[in-house]
C-alpha cells in the first residue's frame, strides 16, 4: 500500500510540470504521456521503495536497506537519478556531465586497483544461476562482502565507502536512477559485457527493452577493477 501511494504521489507531481513526459513506475507500469504509445523522448522511471522486505522489517540497521529510486531517461540514456533514503536523510543526486552529490556536497568514489581489496556487494547466489555464477566467479576474489545493499549499495560506492556491486535480474526501475549517481562521481557502470547503457522501450509493449532474466550490473568505482570483473564474467557472456 505505502510503495503504491509513493508512486501516486510522485506520478501527479511529474505529470503537472511535466505533462508530456512519460513515466515508468514499478508498481502501475506506463502512464501514457500526450505522445500516446509512440516511444517518447523522456521518460521518468520510479521505484517508490527499493528494498521493501526491509523497508517492511523496519528495525535497526535493516530499515536504512532501503530506498526511492527516480530517474529521468532522455533518449534511451539515464540522464538524471536519485537514490534518497528517507530514515538517514542522506540523498545522492546525479546528472549527466556533472558531479554527483550527496545531501548538496561534491562526493566521489574511492581508487582501488586491486581487486583482492575491494569491498564488494553481491547478489545472494539463492536468487537465480546468474547470482550464483557471479557469486562463485567473484566472492574468492575481493576483500570483503556484503549481499542485497539494493540501492544503497550504489550510494555507498558513489560515496567511497564500497569499491564494486555486481547485481542481476533487475527491471529498469531497479537500476536506470542509479547510473549518473556512479558515473558522476567518478565510478564506471556497465552490463556484464562491459556496454554502456541505451534502454529503447515501447510503451505499447511492457516488457520490450528488457532482456530475458532481466539486466545484470558491474559497478565499480575504480575503472581499474571494473575491467578485472568483466574478465572475471566473461565466460557466461
Amino acid at each position: 500500500m505505502a510503495d503504491r501511494e509513493a508512486e501516486r504521489a510522485m506520478v501527479e507531481i511529474i505529470q503537472e510540470n511535466f505533462p508530456s513526459h512519460a513515466i515508468y513506475g514499478e508498481e502501475t507500469g506506463w502512464y501514457n504521456s500526450k505522445e500516446g504509445y509512440e516511444k517518447p523522448e523522456f521518460v521518468w522511471v520510479l521505484d517508490p521503495i527499493d528494498g521493501t522486505t526491509s523497508y517492511i522489517a523496519g528495525h535497526g540497521c535493516i530499515s536504512l536497506l532501503f530506498g526511492v529510486l527516480i530517474g529521468l531517461v532522455y533518449r534511451g540514456k539515464p540522464f538524471l537519478g536519485c537514490i534518497d533514503q528517507p530514515v538517514s536523510g542522506y540523498r545522492w543526486m546525479g546528472v549527466r556531465g556533472r558531479i554527483s552529490t550527496l545531501n548538496g556536497k561534491p562526493t566521489s568514489t574511492v581508487a582501488c586497483e586491486d581487486l583482492g581489496l575491494a569491498n564488494a556487494y553481491l547478489k545472494s547466489p539463492y536468487y537465480s544461476e546468474d547470482s550464483e555464477f557471479a557469486y562463485d566467479k567473484t566472492v574468492s576474489k575481493v576483500k570483503t562482502v556484503k549481499y542485497d545493499g539494493n540501492c544503497i549499495a550504489y550510494g555507498a560506492l558513489a560515496s567511497g565507502f564500497s569499491d564494486l556491486v555486481i547485481d542481476s535480474g533487475l527491471d529498469p526501475f531497479d537500476f536506470l536512477a542509479v547510473i549518473p549517481v556512479v558515473e558522476g562521481a567518478g565510478g564506471v557502470i556497465t552490463d556484464w559485457q562491459g556496454r554502456d547503457w541505451l534502454w529503447d522501450p515501447n510503451p505499447a509493449d511492457p516488457s520490450s527493452g528488457i532482456p530475458d532474466g532481466g539486466f545484470k550490473i558491474v559497478a565499480a568505482g575504480d575503472p581499474i577493477i571494473h575491467s578485472q570483473v568483466i574478465a572475471l564474467l566473461a565466460d557466461e557472456c
